[in-house]
C-alpha cells in the first residue's frame, strides 16, 4: 500500500471526538500506601469516602493535584487516574521521577497518612468511530495513559505502544483482555528531550489502515513525532491525538499540539 493509498484509507471516516464534561469537584484524599514500581516511577495508592462518585471515562483524562506548598499557596499539577475503583473508594496515581519538580519531590517523601487535595477531571475525550488499531507513543509520563488504555481495551481491539525509559528496570507489565504488542525504548534521562529514539523505533512499524495514534512526550518531542506521523508517514488529520506532557525547562507545562 503506498502512503496515498494508506491516507485515502484512514481519511475516509476518521473517529469522532466526544467531549464529554464531568462535575468539576475537589476531593480530599489520603494516602494509603506508597510504591516504588522502579528507580524512574512511583506509585501512591490513595483513599477516600470522596471518591465515591468519582468519574474518569477515558485513559488519558487528567486531574489536578494541589501541592501543599510552605508559603500556602498550593502548586498544580495534573497528573493521570491510573486506575480508581469507586467501591472500594481508591485511586492510583504514579508519577514519573525523572525531575525534581514540587509534584515529585512531594511524592518521593509521602508517607501512609498524608492527605492531598485533587480536582477534576474536567472532562474526558471520548473516540467514537472505526479504530481497526491503536498505536500509543510517549515517555515516562505517559505510561499511565498508556497503560490504562492498554488495561481497559476491549477483547478484538489491537494495540502497539511503544515507550521510552531510561532503563530497563522501568519498563512495566500491563494485564488486559486486548492483543497488545509493547516496544520499549531505552535512553538516558538527558535525552527525554530528543525524539530521535522514538522515531528510530517508529521507523520500524507499519502504519496499517484505521491506525489511531496517541503521543504524549516531552512538548518538543510530542511535536516532532507528530510531524514525522504527518509528513512522512502519510496519517491524516483526525488520525491522531498530541499533547505535551511537559515541557524541558517548563515547570508544570502541559498542552496539546493537535
Amino acid at each position: 500500500m503506498t502512503l496515498n493509498d494508506h491516507a485515502t484509507a484512514l481519511s475516509e471516516a476518521p473517529p469522532v471526538i466526544e467531549r464529554a464534561r464531568l462535575e468539576l469537584k475537589r476531593r480530599n484524599l489520603t494516602i494509603a500506601r506508597s510504591e516504588r514500581l522502579s528507580d524512574g516511577m512511583l506509585r501512591l495508592h490513595f483513599t477516600s469516602e470522596d471518591l465515591a462518585d468519582f468519574a474518569s471515562l477515558a485513559p488519558d483524562d487528567h486531574i489536578k493535584l494541589f501541592i501543599p506548598n510552605a508559603d500556602g499557596q498550593p502548586f498544580m499539577r495534573e497528573y493521570t487516574p491510573r486506575r480508581f475503583d469507586t467501591a472500594a473508594r481508591t485511586l492510583i496515581i504514579d508519577f514519573a521521577v525523572h525531575d525534581a519538580g514540587p509534584a515529585t519531590s512531594w511524592a518521593l517523601k509521602a508517607q501512609a497518612g498524608d492527605t492531598i487535595e485533587i480536582g477534576g477531571p474536567r472532562g474526558s475525550a471520548l473516540l467514537h468511530g472505526r479504530i481497526d488499531h491503536w498505536l500509543l507513543i510517549g515517555d515516562e509520563t505517559a505510561i499511565p495513559a498508556i497503560g490504562r488504555r492498554i488495561e481497559e481495551a476491549a477483547p478484538g481491539v489491537t494495540l502497539t505502544s511503544v515507550m521510552a525509559i531510561a532503563a530497563d528496570e522501568d519498563r512495566q507489565s500491563f494485564e488486559g483482555r486486548a492483543t497488545h504488542r509493547e516496544i520499549w525504548v531505552t535512553r538516558p534521562v538527558s535525552d527525554s528531550a530528543n525524539a530521535q529514539p522514538l522515531i528510530t523505533a517508529l521507523n520500524q512499524i507499519e502504519l496499517l489502515p484505521a491506525t489511531f495514534v496517541w503521543i504524549a512526550a516531552e512538548a518538543k518531542v510530542a511535536k516532532a513525532i507528530r510531524t514525522y506521523m504527518t509528513d512522512t508517514r502519510g496519517l491524516p488529520a483526525g488520525w491522531f491525538r498530541a499533547s505535551g506532557y511537559w515541557q524541558m525547562g517548563e515547570p508544570g507545562a502541559h498542552m496539546s499540539i493537535d
